[in-house]
């Protein structure tokens, strides 16, 4: 039986990922890994508006790693355009997917509005790529799928689903087709992480999909409750605020759980007022609780998160929160500073030198976020521009993604090379610095594919 995998997502940048698995002689059993949106640059962005690279209504199954938007945000829109069949993921990765894709649709049908309020669209009306009812209908679609279980896809197709350790209910897939292996890494976590599980060791693949977003960085190896407990402190100090743009599903947790240590242990004030301004982290971090034994805290670990941060869910409160003058640690979303309440705090707070913008992780060509920790003097917000004078910190130990040497490590865990490993997920140089390393230190074959290659297996 013939195979090929293509690429229409996820190469050369670390969104949109998306690769298609066809079978058969005329390669009509189609699956499709991965349904991601693009995010970050705006030639990146238009992309989400053009034809879908392959018709939807050709796919057989989709198949996500996890519930990030650049992984899974496109799903509604395939839907809408003709994709009928079932989607399979794990269990936690379908309850994410059940916050994320509806607010996803909410943004879209915001920003269609805030274009036609203000004259910004080319098109008159502008409409939304998709809607928030668009990302409930999505949900019904989902076959979540216990780790370790093997699932009938449909067309021939098999899949596995093991811990990945990045967020709640990612995975490292393992594909079935024809008598071909095929191991798609996913988003990787870190090993000895805080809240998560470590990536699954896997032993054997005939083809390797795997990421690079830090192919070509280490992490620091600072404490990063050290390092947070500083800049609390610091910012406190001078009477400032500290603002957290946060991905709401993984990194909003992570942070909850080191501030709530940071505060049992008295390394920052006990009194500080900490909120968690995001009605989606809120709902992710209540499904990050429900689902123990897939990351690493205990109930009462948990019980005592939500103790520590106080919880704000309406848009009143959220703006009151922008004239609080009283130092606090405000976290809120979006991780990269593209959109959400966090915009409107960056409004009130950035220009003014005693407060600190304080980042977790990577960020994306492109974004706000990008430009911020590259030292940007000024970024534009809603049209105008805010000079910045705030601290900007980014705590990269804090990130969720495995660093160059974690990435590394994990292929060590395989008893033999594959046949082909494939570099994606990552800005280029990241992957051309993974694709040498696994060269030169593994002595594996390995590709970095382009945008819309398509390769015989």
């Amino acid at each position: 039986m013939s195979v090929s995998l293509k690429f229409l997502g996820g190469v050369g940048t670390v969104t949109g990922s998306k690769y298609l698995v066809e079978s058969g002689p005329d390669g009509r059993a189609r699956v499709l890994v991965d349904c991601g949106l693009f995010q970050g640059l705006k030639k990146l962005r238009l992309r989400n508006w053009a034809p879908p690279p392959v018709d939807p209504k050709t796919i057989n199954t989709v198949v996500l790693t996890h519930a990030h938007i650049d992984h899974s945000g496109y799903l509604p829109l395939l839907i809408k355009k003709g994709f009928s069949g079932p989607v399979f993921s794990s269990s936690a990765t379908r309850d994410l997917c059940g916050i994320l894709l509806p607010d996803s649709g909410h943004l879209h049908e915001k920003d269609a509005e805030y274009a036609n309020r203000h004259g910004f669209s080319k098109h008159s009306p502008a409409l939304p790529l998709y809607t928030q009812k668009d990302g409930e209908a999505a949900i019904a679609r989902f076959r979540p799928t216990p780790f370790g279980e093997q699932s009938d896809l449909g067309a021939g197709f098999k899949a596995r689903f093991f811990p990945a350790g990045h967020i709640l209910g990612a995975s490292i897939v393992e594909m079935m087709v024809g008598g071909t292996k095929i191991v798609f890494s996913g988003d990787l976590g870190r090993s000895n992480d805080a809240t998560m599980v470590d990536p699954t060791p896997m032993t054997h693949a005939d083809y390797l999909v795997v990421e690079s977003t830090y192919g070509d960085r280490r992490h620091d190896t600072q404490d990063p409750e050290a390092a947070l407990a500083g800049i609390i402190n610091r910012t406190v100090g001078r009477g400032g605020t500290v603002i957290v743009p946060a991905f709401a599903v993984g990194r909003a947790q992570s942070l909850m759980f080191h501030i709530t240590e940071l505060k049992a242990q008295k390394k920052i004030p006990r009194d500080l007022p900490v909120y968690l301004d995001s009605p989606m982290a809120i709902n992710a971090s209540e499904i990050f609780c429900a689902h123990g034994g897939e990351h690493r805290l205990s109930p009462a670990q948990c019980e005592a998160m939500g103790k520590t941060v106080q919880y704000v869910r309406e848009a009143e409160q959220s703006k009151a929160l922008v004239f609080d003058p009283v130092p606090k640690v405000l976290i809120s979303a979006s991780g990269m500073a593209t959109g959400g309440r966090v915009v409107h705090h960056l409004k009130r707070y950035v220009s003014d030198h005693r407060n600190t913008i304080l980042f977790t992780g990577f960020q994306a060509m492109g974004t706000r976020g990008e430009a911020m920790v590259n030292g940007a003097d000024t970024i534009k917000i809603h049209g105008q521009y805010y000079p910045v004078r705030a601290e900007v910190q980014n705590l990269q130990m804090l990130s969720a993604h495995a660093d160059a040497d974690g990435i590394m490590a994990w292929l060590r865990n395989f008893s033999h090379p594959p046949k082909m490993t494939f570099i994606t997920h990552g800005e280029p140089a990241a992957s051309a610095a993974l694709h040498q390393r696994i060269e030169q230190e593994l002595g594996w074959p390995c590709k970095t594919p382009k945008d819309g290659d398509r390769v015989a297996l």
